[in-house]
């Protein structure tokens, strides 16, 4: 099932449990893909989406940072009950195994063997990470397997 047709039943149903939480950030979830389609002039393939999910998580993560250098508690557990919900929606993570997996396989099929080369392996294994991992550290996974 689509991820954007399933946050849209999993809205119905947070509006009819009268489930504040779930309903807003279901609704901001929608929102930035709505924005999104808007500003592309076109709907969103499924990589796309998840990769909005995973940009509103990261939001999230950050906000968690914020709150905690201001002290702010209240805002570390909405932030953090946010990020379980959006989680949800999300494929399960790679494990730093995998990742590593994925990047030697990149950098073998690109035939890189310098780190000036590490654009043509980005270029193939985000893809295949898409939404499953972040960039940066995918980024640092090659960039040490090149360094070699």
């Amino acid at each position: 099932m689509n991820t954007k047709i399933k946050l849209s039943d999993e809205l119905k149903d947070a509006l009819r449990a009268k489930d504040e939480l779930r309903k807003r950030t279901i609704r901001m979830a929608l929102a930035a893909i709505k924005n999104t389609e808007i500003d592309k002039g076109s709907e969103l393939d499924e990589p796309a989406i998840l990769a909005i999910l995973q940009k509103e998580v990261k939001n999230r993560q950050e906000t968690i940072e914020g709150a905690q250098q201001a002290k702010r508690d209240d805002l570390i557990a909405e932030a953090e009950a946010e990020i379980a919900i959006l989680e949800q929606y999300l494929p399960r993570s790679l494990t730093a195994e995998e990742l590593e997996k994925l990047a030697r396989d990149s950098i073998a099929e690109s035939g890189a063997t310098s780190p000036r080369e590490m654009g043509n392996v980005m270029r193939l294994l985000m893809p295949k990470i898409q939404g499953r991992a972040d960039g940066k550290d995918a980024s640092q996974v090659v960039q040490r397997l090149l360094g070699k």
